[in-house]
């Protein structure tokens, strides 16, 4: 980590009400956590931004509006204006491998098939940081439902609740 740069720490997720609370938005939820919540959010390079010095460090939080698939888009532009090199880029994401309220972390690899680490890795590389945060799977629940429609699904109280603490325990330095 360049120590002289900004971090950028990217929530992934899809913009709108219809997916508040969704499964697929945990990064959404992860980055509000740790932004005041009457923070004054800046629309720019199609992303929401907040910008604040922690622990006499400037990190950027992000919040990406190009809808899930297309989060490259934001976090390249955003880069490439901050001049953010790639190992000052955190994101944290949705994993359906792993159970409601498990935490991994990892720099580089691959997709899993996530298409907003997809679109992020062909825009800037995939040697950056990432939070993966449990959603479960619906097979393992033994649940017939369709991947697609599981990570649009809402969280339960319950699992909300495992996932806000996973959430507290987040070190992003």
């Amino acid at each position: 980590m360049q120590e002289n740069k900004p971090l950028l720490v990217v929530g992934l997720g899809n913009p709108g009400a219809q997916y508040v609370r969704t499964r697929h938005n945990v990064g959404f939820i992860a980055v509000r956590h740790f932004v005041p919540v009457d923070a004054a959010w800046r629309r720019e390079h199609d992303a929401l931004t907040y910008s604040e010095n922690v622990d006499g460090r400037r990190v950027i939080f992000v919040l990406p509006q190009t809808f899930m698939n297309n989060s490259g888009m934001a976090v390249g532009a955003l880069m490439r204006f901050y001049k953010i090199p790639i190992e000052n880029l955190i994101v944290i994401h949705d994993d359906m491998d792993l159970p409601v309220g498990a935490m991994r972390e990892k720099v580089g690899g691959g997709s899993a098939g996530h298409n907003g680490i997809k679109s992020i890795d062909a825009a800037v590389g995939a040697e950056y940081r990432r939070i993966r945060i449990g959603i479960g799977h619906p097979r393992d629940l033994g649940l017939p439902i369709n991947p697609a429609d599981w990570v649009l699904g809402r969280f339960s109280d319950a699992e909300l609740s495992e996932i806000s603490s996973v959430i507290s325990k987040i070190k992003l330095f």
